[in-house]
């Protein structure tokens, strides 16, 4: 599932430095994020479907490493990006 244009510049509107800024770990984790409540939202509906079920682990564990490397390098934003996120 990718995302669209328009979600992605909302996104990087939001959570980047920039409006190019796609890659920080800030708008990464954003995007993660927002793919994984939409296709969590899909499983809601079909919960048969462990191909999707196997996405969003990965998706998940992704945003894991990506959080873990922002909490290692830089503790003030890794703060700001879970508390705007709402994670745990």
């Amino acid at each position: 599932m990718a995302l669209t244009k328009q979600e992605m510049l909302d996104i990087v509107s939001t959570y980047g430095k920039t409006a190019q800024d796609t890659g920080s770990s800030e708008v990464q984790i954003a995007a993660l994020s927002h793919k994984i409540g939409v296709l969590t939202e899909h499983m809601k509906k079909n919960h048969k479907d462990f191909v999707t079920r196997r996405a969003i682990l990965k998706m998940v564990a992704d945003r894991r490493k990506l959080l873990n490397y922002l909490k290692r390098t830089d503790e003030a934003r890794y703060n700001d990006i879970k508390q705007k996120l709402g994670l745990k």
